[in-house]
């Protein structure tokens, strides 16, 4: 059933995709019906490589991909899409402990708020979400080596997947600690160190790039000389709080579903965890989902705080977090579980509908 409803996922939002070119388009700087937003910025990155300074803000991996075929990060999301349907149903029955409510998280899986960047366009979300959910799975089956490799993989398509190594260092070092077990730092600093490593040779090309020239840019001479966070606050206003303006009012506003669901859920559970860190055999309360509870909570205080808010709505997939909160909405709360799968759906056609006609959300 599971891959009956993945193959329906994908096909009904082809579907809706194609019926949004009834609408014009908004920006004509494309006729593409899949190059939109950040795509075009992948797309001149994968043609002419890194040409102006602004573009450092985008990991290599969707570049990568790109350069192989326009259609290629499509055809390979499409590839990939039922082993990611697979991985978090198997993930999900590891913490959950219940098949039925792993097939509903995963069922769930299928109405993300951001249908077309997940499952169509060549954008980084379906390959960052997959590594991501691989790489939590093998932790889980405490491959730790696996993981690591998997969160490397992740994190050449998005800046935040060094966060990942997190899962790492709990799975060998604070759960072993609390436990009692004992503690091989050696590796846990060696394996939670790869994720970092294709951000910090990111940021080394752009040093080589831009920082041996006599008139080398101002970031060069700062103490740490990193080009991604210069070029997130200069070129994307990004930092704390200066998204909070009221022109981003709405903004905030669809962003405050996913927000919500993540946060409410994730505090619930680590209350109980901190009172009661033993297992205490209910579902929701599995002892083993804190780390995804600390992980969830630590990306919606960045995006709630540092970011473009809105960037949940594609970022929220990578998270299991957000269908064990949807799923959990649903039995023990039915009334908000029947809003956020109402939302989720209706919110689902819009932003596809939206990207058709270039409109934001980007």
């Amino acid at each position: 059933m599971l891959l009956l409803l993945t193959a329906v996922s994908r096909l009904g939002a082809t579907g809706l995709l194609l019926l949004a070119r009834l609408f014009p388009p908004f920006d004509a700087a494309t006729s593409h019906l899949l190059l939109r937003w950040d795509a075009l910025h992948f797309v001149h990155i994968a043609r002419r490589g890194y040409v102006y300074e602004h573009e450092w803000a985008f990991l290599p991996g969707i570049h990568f991909v790109l350069s192989l075929s326009l259609l290629a990060p499509t055809l390979l999301s499409l590839l990939i899409a039922y082993d990611a349907s697979s991985t978090m149903y198997r993930l999900s029955l590891h913490h959950l402990g219940s098949p039925a409510l792993a097939r509903l998280a995963a069922i769930l899986s299928l109405l993300p708020s951001s249908p077309v960047t997940l499952f169509l366009a060549p954008y980084s979300e379906p390959f960052f979400t997959y590594l991501s959910y691989k790489g939590m799975l093998y932790c889980a089956e405490s491959r730790y080596f696996a993981a690591a490799g998997a969160f490397t993989l992740a994190a050449t398509f998005r800046s935040n997947g060094f966060l990942l190594s997190g899962f790492i260092i709990w799975g060998l070092l604070v759960q072993p600690f609390l436990q009692r077990k004992p503690i091989y730092p050696s590796r846990t600093i060696l394996l939670s160190a790869l994720p970092f490593v294709p951000f910090i040779a990111h940021n080394y090309a752009a040093y080589l790039a831009f920082c041996s020239a006599a008139d080398s840019p101002q970031w060069c001479a700062r103490r740490l000389p990193l080009i991604y966070p210069f070029v997130q606050s200069h070129y994307w206003n990004s930092g704390f709080l200066r998204y909070w303006t009221l022109q981003q009012l709405p903004n905030f506003l669809i962003a405050a579903p996913p927000l919500l669901a993540i946060s409410t859920f994730s505090i619930h559970h680590l209350r109980h965890w901190i009172k009661s860190p033993a297992d205490s055999g209910r579902a929701f309360l599995s002892a083993s989902i804190a780390p995804h509870a600390i992980h969830a909570l630590f990306m919606c205080a960045i995006l709630l705080f540092a970011s473009h808010t809105q960037i949940v709505l594609r970022l929220a997939a990578s998270t299991p977090i957000t269908y064990w909160a949807a799923a959990w909405l649903l039995l023990e709360h039915p009334k908000w579980g029947r809003a956020w799968v109402a939302w989720s759906v209706v919110w689902g056609v819009l932003s596809i509908l939206l990207w058709g006609a270039f409109l934001p959300p980007a």
